[in-house]
């Protein structure tokens, strides 16, 4: 009996070492707790699908996350701070968008970089940015076309009077 009780601690051992070693390699290899490097911030009027953790890539490659996103009660704007890696220095005439890589894909904030040869601080703003687009929005515009009126009411009466567009023209008796 004694010896059956000492297997399986053993396997149990075993399985729990898996595990944490699992842990570890999970951790590592997605960058879960990076969040090393210098903040930047930007300002969009529309941040649709940008949440704490969103990836934020240059051509394509990842170097850094969202770490915060908060609203600006003045503007209305959405404030979104960024943690760059250490080792990528980004120019002061950058430009940054909320894109997302397929039609049902996530959204993620991509850089352009601009041709400047001065660097962001750390602690600055990018100022050049392009917020997400509503998707919905264009696939209903190409469908329906763009009306340029936006409650579907058409557009306002010309004068005080709503029956001014049915009355006859002035000096028209309607006989020939």
């Amino acid at each position: 009996m004694q010896n059956n009780n000492t297997v399986e601690a053993l396997i149990g051992a075993i399985v729990v070492a898996i595990a944490a070693a699992f842990l570890v390699f999970a951790y590592s290899t997605t960058s879960a707790g990076s969040l090393s490097g210098y903040s930047l911030e930007a300002r969009f009027a529309s941040a649709d699908g940008i949440t704490t953790g969103t990836d934020v890539r240059l051509h394509g490659i990842k170097v850094g996350t969202v770490s915060g996103v908060d609203l600006d009660s003045k503007t209305y704007l959405a404030i979104v701070r960024l943690s760059i890696r250490r080792d990528v220095q980004i120019p002061d005439d950058s430009a940054i968008k909320v894109t997302s890589s397929s039609l049902l894909g996530s959204s993620y904030l991509s850089i352009q970089p601009g041709g400047s040869s001065k660097n962001l601080p750390p602690g600055s703003q990018i100022t050049n940015t392009q917020g997400s687009v509503d998707i919905m929005g264009l696939i209903g515009r190409a469908i329906y076309g763009n009306t340029g009126s936006t409650s579907g009411a058409g557009p306002p009466p010309q004068s005080g009077n709503p029956n001014a567009s049915k009355q006859p023209p002035q000096g028209s008796t309607g006989q020939p």
